[in-house]
């Protein structure tokens, strides 16, 4: 074993030899024409295709972006005028039924104040009803004691006679 770390030490693969040099050179050089005739185009054609499929890509996420932000745009004024349409709906019904709601009062207004007329000129009627009933009664009362009174003698018991029938003919035609 120590013969072959002299070997290596006194100018085996350590030292400087042209010949090997040379063939090591002429075989890396052999060997990379080969390879960029058999091999380098088709690594070169797949990072090509590679990289224009990630051009593609980014492109692609660059058109989407650009779409999104659109359709983010879109909404936000969709949602803008919604708003806006849903403001005036509420302000339109709160109008309308304000409107509704005074036209109601107005209306029960009116018919309360129809009713209380009604009412009042019933009474009216009624009232002069009863006042003719009234001036009937008097009036044929009346007539009735002035023929009892002439009837009768004029004495003072007569008389009290006289109204006391009255009354109490006047009582029982009330009942």
């Amino acid at each position: 074993m120590l013969t072959s770390g002299i070997i290596l030490l006194s100018g085996g693969l350590l030292s400087p030899n042209p010949g090997l040099i040379f063939w090591t050179a002429v075989t890396f050089v052999i060997v990379l024409l080969i390879l960029k005739q058999l091999a380098w185009g088709p690594i070169i054609s797949a990072l090509e295709e590679r990289e224009k499929g990630i051009q593609s890509s980014i492109d692609r996420a660059y058109s989407a972006k650009d779409e999104a932000e659109a359709i983010l745009r879109k909404n936000r004024d969709m949602l803008a005028k919604a708003d806006l349409e849903s403001e005036r709906i509420i302000r339109e019904g709160k109008e309308y039924g304000e409107k509704l709601r005074q036209e109601m009062a107005e209306k029960a207004q009116f018919e309360a104040k129809k009713m209380i007329a009604s009412a009042k000129d019933e009474i009216e009627q009624e009232k002069r009803r009863a006042l003719d009933v009234l001036r009937n009664e008097v009036a044929d009362l009346a007539i009735m004691g002035a023929e009892k009174i002439i009837k009768s003698s004029l004495d003072a018991d007569t008389q009290k006679k006289i109204v006391d029938s009255m009354i109490r003919d006047l009582a029982s035609k009330r009942n």
